[in-house]
């Protein structure tokens, strides 16, 4: 059997200032309606400065196949952020007892969703361990990620927005 998103999952709808509105499933969220939705980002570093990178499973709905942030995630309908972001870690890579800095949010918006992204980062001597969820990871240095941004298609477009305004040297 091939994993697959849940369409179903029931999601909360926000305003730009992350107050719950209403809620919709995922499928209706992705699915053009760009209706404001929160998700967690964590940017996990290493003791050398190095950035980990999840790669996305061929069989994610949206940029399937490509490296993307650490650890991301949608906020389920009547959980709070922290509590959001401590889940996808565990569940994604496996860390527990971690503890993330807040650093941004914003809204990042493609051609069929509209995204609240709360940011967080930790430097930690944990070594992340990929679950079933993703198709492996590890981290990068910032030079090879300049160079995968400048010679292809192979990081997700939100990471490389986020990358660029949180950590990209002038």
């Amino acid at each position: 059997m091939t994993a697959s998103d849940n369409l179903t999952e029931r999601l909360p709808i926000v305003d730009t200032e992350g107050r719950v509105t209403g809620s919709a499933t995922r499928g209706k969220c992705h699915g053009g309606s760009m209706w404001l939705h929160p998700v967690v980002h964590l940017h996990v570093f290493d003791m050398h400065g190095r950035i980990y990178l999840q790669k996305r499973p061929d069989w994610k709905e949206i940029q399937p196949g490509k490296w993307d942030t650490a650890v991301g995630g949608h906020v389920d309908y009547g959980e709070d952020i922290v509590s959001a972001l401590r889940r996808e870690a565990r569940e994604e890579l496996g860390l527990t007892d971690i503890c993330p800095e807040f650093v941004t949010r914003y809204i990042f918006e493609s051609d069929r969703e509209r995204e609240l992204v709360y940011a967080y980062r930790v430097t930690t001597d944990l070594t992340p361990r990929p679950t079933e969820e993703l198709a492996g990871g590890r981290f990068w240095t910032f030079a090879e990620i300049e160079d995968a941004i400048a010679t292809g298609n192979i990081l997700t477009p939100n990471f490389i927005e986020e990358y660029r305004r949180l950590f990209a040297p002038d």
